[in-house]
């Protein structure tokens, strides 16, 4: 048997409204048995069982541009080190695995916001960029300028949720697509209103604010990201509005909780979501969408049976052994 390898996994890092995902992928490699693992936090005290890092706090400004203090030097030892959030601190003695899992820094970097020049710098020292899909992969390369094998595709972790129970309520999720959002608004609550349902949307607080401010959007119930287990459990139809940036997580999520999905048929969209969600060419096809997944059964049967089969694969154990597996390769090709 192989020697386990040992991964400094840090846990600020990819955040979703339906958990802490890195926690989810730590708490999968840990039942994998095939590494061993040590967890710590870039940017926020060390918990129970997290490996403490010494003068964090004034390093971890530092790690948000990808310079400072080797963070191999401040842990035990470890083979390689994985991190996920906006603090990428440096290694020296072992290669480094960066997930990204937002595009948006990378599509309006700035002299305040500088993504890009952050992963083009761990990249020059050896790191490997981690997608979430080959879409994001293709524009991540596209934005950095590197090398094609420095920027490889694993999906995150999607944590399970409990199954929806005789859901009553038509559900969108709006990711860093507002405008989109308003322009099918009045459909979608006229849609609401034909099916005698609640129109939710799932929303940060900048996009709430500016729909609030919209004279239609009173028919429409405002939830935070934070209430996404809950919406989710009161949904019977998810449409999915998002500009791509990040991984459909909660699309993904609601298809393991059996609850029919909806979207726009756009490039990430058919390559993660394709076969298990109703893919829609035009925002009118998407309210025929809806109506259709809410009322007949038979088609209502078949697309929760494909949801659920899809989420597996995108599940923390199945995360997990992509992970463990990237995380040989890298030791192994470390130095070579």
């Amino acid at each position: 048997m192989s020697t386990p390898v040992r991964v400094g996994l840090d846990l600020d890092g990819s955040l979703e409204s339906l958990g802490d995902s890195m926690t989810d992928l730590a708490d999968a490699l840990a039942e994998t048995g095939g590494c061993v693992l040590v967890r710590f936090r870039s940017r926020s005290r060390a918990g129970t069982g997290d490996a403490p890092i010494a003068l964090r706090r004034l390093w971890s400004p530092w790690w948000r541009r990808g310079v400072g203090r080797s963070i191999d030097r401040l842990l035990p030892d470890v083979d390689v080190v994985h991190v996920a959030g906006v603090a990428t601190p440096p290694t020296k003695y072992v290669p480094e695995i960066v997930t990204v899992d937002d595009l948006r820094p990378l599509r309006g970097e700035s002299r305040i916001n500088q993504r890009g020049a952050q992963l083009r710098r761990l990249i020059a020292r050896g790191a490997v960029v981690v997608a979430s899909s080959h879409v994001a992969r293709d524009e991540v390369l596209a934005n950095l300028g590197v090398a094609r094998d420095r920027v490889v595709v694993v999906s995150p972790a999607v944590p399970i949720v409990a199954p929806t129970i005789e859901g009553d309520e038509l559900v969108v999720n709006v990711t860093g697509e507002v405008d989109h959002f308003m322009r099918l608004a009045p459909s979608l609550v006229a849609a609401a209103g034909q099916v005698g349902a609640r129109l939710v949307a799932l929303t940060s607080a900048a996009a709430a604010t500016r729909i609030r401010s919209d004279d239609s959007a009173g028919a429409i119930v405002l939830r935070p990201r934070r209430d996404a287990r809950a919406v989710l459990a009161q949904a019977r139809v998810v449409v999915h509005v998002s500009d791509g940036a990040r991984f459909p997580s909660f699309a993904i999520a609601a298809l393991g909780a059996g609850v029919p999905t909806v979207a726009r048929s756009t490039p990430i969209n058919r390559e993660l979501l394709a076969g298990a969600t109703a893919l829609a060419e035009s925002d009118a096809a998407v309210i025929e969408e809806v109506l259709d997944l809410w009322s007949n059964e038979h088609r209502r049967a078949l697309a929760v049976a494909a949801g659920r089969s899809r989420a597996v694969d995108y599940s923390p154990s199945s995360a997990a052994i992509a992970y463990l597996h990237l995380y040989r390769e890298v030791v192994r090709g470390w130095g070579s």
